[in-house]
């Protein structure tokens, strides 16, 4: 089994910088962080701040030729996924595993219409870190989840992925249930992130307000629905371990989407209730709750712009 000796990270944001931190920390000296021309340049002089220290990196750009990476780690926004697909074309070899860590449950399919067979199901589940420009705070809590759609026994990917985490202190979980686990974050994210951003509340909100968690649990179950029909196994206990999940996050901090609103950031609502309602219709399965939060969200994305 070929160990992973070369890893890019694409996207050195609230996740992607923890990544690069870790591997840095770690001692690991095979690792670039994948800028264009301009993102070099901001970072060369504006290095990122990551709980309080600044950090520079080994930055190389889409145009390099030189480098194939065993590991490419993608962690950009949404909105910047096909200009990362774009990018990475120079870095993927024959050997080369890709772990989109962006939200939602569509990046992976899109990668592979890309780049076929190198893509793993992940996501990161942790403690939301926290951005403010190139200001980021984290408190270690968080992990990545990954694997095959099923993962009864480890395929050779799976294998060659979980000995590098394990060498370089990575926290990490492959469920035997993937698709289950990829569902539940999604019903997490479908919550909190969407009812958090219209409400402009905190975990705490949710923790302690029925109404606010009735809502986010009302578009959770519709995502719920569409997960039954997708052929999700056990998809009854999505909701109640998503619910687990939110009332275990630190009360006072943000979703992402919360943050991005408040930053005048636009959003990924197309990702999260634009799926579901996308996914309702295939189906024909109501989605009132996801349509109405989408509109508004769309709203407050129009409104940043003003």
């Amino acid at each position: 089994m070929k160990s992973i000796s070369n890893v890019i990270i694409c996207g050195l944001g609230a996740i992607g910088s923890i990544y690069a931190v870790k591997l840095q920390e770690a001692g690991f000296d095979g690792l670039r962080v994948l800028v264009d021309f301009k993102r070099f340049e901001k970072y060369s002089t504006q290095p990122i701040c990551f709980n309080g220290k600044n950090y520079s990196f080994d930055y190389i750009l889409n145009t390099d030729s030189s480098f194939v990476a065993d590991l490419i780690i993608i962690a950009t926004k949404n909105q910047g996924l096909a200009s990362a697909v774009e990018s990475i074309k120079n870095f993927v070899g024959d050997d080369t595993i890709i772990l989109s860590l962006l939200n939602g449950i569509s990046s992976e399919e899109y990668i592979e219409k890309f780049y076929p067979k190198k893509t793993l199901y992940s996501y990161f589940v942790g403690h939301t870190s926290t951005r403010c420009g190139l200001n980021i705070s984290f408190d270690g809590v968080g992990k990545i989840v990954f694997g095959e759609k099923y993962n009864e026994r480890y395929s050779s990917r799976v294998a060659r992925v979980k000995e590098f985490f394990d060498s370089v202190g990575v926290e990490y979980e492959i469920p035997v249930d993937m698709q289950y686990s990829f569902w539940k974050k999604f019903l997490v994210n479908v919550g909190t992130n969407q009812a958090s951003a219209i409400l402009g509340g905190e975990y705490y909100l949710f923790q302690n307000s029925q109404r606010a968690m009735c809502f986010a649990k009302s578009l959770m179950q519709e995502a719920a629905n569409i997960a039954q029909v997708y052929g999700v196994h056990n998809y009854q206990n999505l909701l109640p371990e998503a619910v687990d999940i939110i009332n275990s996050m630190l009360a006072h901090t943000k979703s992402s989407m919360l943050q991005d609103v408040e930053a005048k950031r636009e959003t990924e609502v197309d990702i999260f209730a634009g799926k579901v309602i996308e996914l309702g219709k295939k189906f024909n399965i109501p989605t009132p709750y996801n349509t109405i939060a989408y509109e508004i969200i769309k709203a407050l994305d129009e409104k940043a712009k003003l």
